[in-house]
């Protein structure tokens, strides 16, 4: 009697797949970025004693290097934030010429500059419908290893730890609230969130049809000279102002638009299709000038100073008649 062995047929991870994963993210633009960290970072490894005596310079290049290698992690496995590092990216890398020791000698400096252009300018390419996989003998399980959401927790701006939570479903608008078929017009000369502000992109329903915007949550926010008029159109419109208005009790603000300068120094324009919002701003980023579209607001308070409703624009009224002119006496 002869007893057979069955080798266990599991799913396995097969050479094919790392292409197709490459393809849907910026990998070499990641990877160019890995590279200069670790390259920056390594140059002034040396022990203790050296490294304090390196002064601003060794402890400057290890916390670039760091923010480099997070740049590229966050191009591998969150491709949908690829032009706000890119961004970032070759801003460090200029700056670790003049902090670090040359940039790495300049090899750490140009392959930075190189990975974050590459990391902004890359586009994701359509998704092919393929067939599917047919099993190799009958009852054989398909092998689709099951997909994974991956949270990481890495630095976000120069020597700034911030933790970023794992990607899960869109958060969306609330159900009953139905936002105006064209987004009324926000204007304020400086917008300063309280606390962390996290974004992410969402579907919200309005008047003409699902549209795409910037979701922006926040613990509380204050806007100085507010200004906010409504642009429906077809009858009379409203325009609302307030020298402050404070928002309070977990902020929700969805634009489909935003222009301003963050910091009062970099002017950018977001949208959600071209340049979305980061997904996570530190809490002494501001903005100021700041010009958006705004579709929806929620917020637990409100507060304001100088509150004034008024009459935005409303259709002319039609030319009074001339009054009759009495004929000449006789």
């Amino acid at each position: 009697m002869f007893l057979t062995r069955r080798r266990a047929r599991f799913p396995a991870w097969r050479p094919t797949r790392f292409p197709a994963w490459r393809r849907t993210r910026p990998f070499w633009a990641g990877a160019l970025l890995v590279l200069a960290g670790a390259e920056i970072a390594a140059v002034p490894l040396a022990p203790v004693s050296v490294l304090v005596g390196l002064g601003l310079g060794g402890i400057a290049a290890l916390g670039i290097g760091a923010a480099l290698v997070a740049a590229g992690l966050f191009l591998w496995f969150l491709p949908h934030t690829r032009h706000y590092v890119g961004m970032h990216a070759v801003i460090l890398s200029v700056l670790s010429f003049a902090v670090t020791n040359l940039g790495g000698f300049f090899a750490g400096m140009l392959l930075g500059i190189a990975g974050g252009a590459m990391g902004f300018a890359w586009t994701p390419e359509r998704p092919r419908e393929e067939p599917p996989e047919q099993p190799s003998q009958p009852g054989e399980p398909l092998g689709h290893p099951p997909q994974k959401a991956l949270a990481i927790g890495l630095p976000f701006v120069l020597l700034a730890a911030t933790a970023l939570p794992a990607p899960g479903p869109p958060p969306r608008a609330p159900g009953p609230v139905i936002a105006p078929r064209t987004p009324p017009t926000v204007t304020t000369t400086r917008f300063a969130p309280d606390g962390f502000t996290l974004a992410r992109v969402a579907e919200v329903p309005t008047a003409g049809g699902p549209r795409r915007a910037m979701v922006l949550t926040m613990r509380a926010a204050s806007l100085r000279d507010y200004r906010l008029r409504t642009r429906d159109g077809g009858g009379a419109e409203l325009a609302l102002s307030a020298d402050e208005l404070r928002l309070g009790g977990q902020v929700t603000l969805y634009l489909t638009r935003l222009t301003g300068c963050v910091q009062g120094a970099l002017c950018l324009t977001f949208t959600p299709d071209r340049l979305p919002v980061p997904p996570v701003a530190p809490p002494f980023v501001f903005m100021t000038d700041v010009t958006a579209e705004q579709a929806l607001v929620t917020s637990g308070t409100i507060g304001a100073d100088g509150l004034v409703l008024r009459p935005g624009r409303s259709p002319a009224p039609p030319p009074a008649a001339p009054p009759p002119v009495a004929p000449p006496p006789p």
